[in-house]
């Protein structure tokens, strides 16, 4: 539970002195749908699980959250977004953070990572993509879609 703390902590510490909190920036989600690039690895696609993720100014956002993972065991995550550039409505950027729980990658223990992702926000429903990259036989590579609701 510490390290949950320590890691949640670093996340939120980028938001502004600012401590308030407005419920509008704040987006829950289920967790991720996984379309693998290796179809034949009897991977799983289908990711469920609880997230955050909270928009602290256009460009950032800090985020957390656990899910099933594509090995059948379960994550954690804790990270920020960077995403600089809007096009056609498109925030386009990455996510930097740290991922568990994936047995073939580091004894299932916490490592870093760094995601190419788009996402598309309306009113209420949103969207990030992401383009998981391949790491060997540790982790498989994967477009990941998350839908996200916002409580407005």
């Amino acid at each position: 539970m510490k390290r949950w703390v320590c890691l949640l902590g670093v996340s939120t510490a980028a938001l502004s002195a600012q401590a308030e909190f407005d419920a509008s920036r704040l987006w829950v989600n289920a967790g991720f749908y996984s379309a693998h690039f290796d179809t034949h690895k009897d991977l799983r696609n289908a990711n469920p699980g609880i997230g955050v993720e909270y928009r602290i100014d256009p460009s950032w956002s800090a985020t957390a959250g656990r899910f099933r993972n594509s090995n059948n065991a379960d994550s954690s995550y804790v990270g920020a977004y960077y995403q600089p550039w809007t096009y056609a409505g498109v925030k386009w950027g990455g996510v930097v953070g740290a991922f568990n729980g994936y047995p073939n990658a580091f004894n299932g223990g916490w490592f870093p990572a760094l995601i190419p992702t788009a996402s598309l926000e309306g009113q209420h429903w949103g969207l990030n993509v992401a383009l998981v990259p391949p790491l060997k036989d540790r982790l498989y590579g994967a477009l990941s879609f998350q839908l996200k609701y916002r409580f407005r």
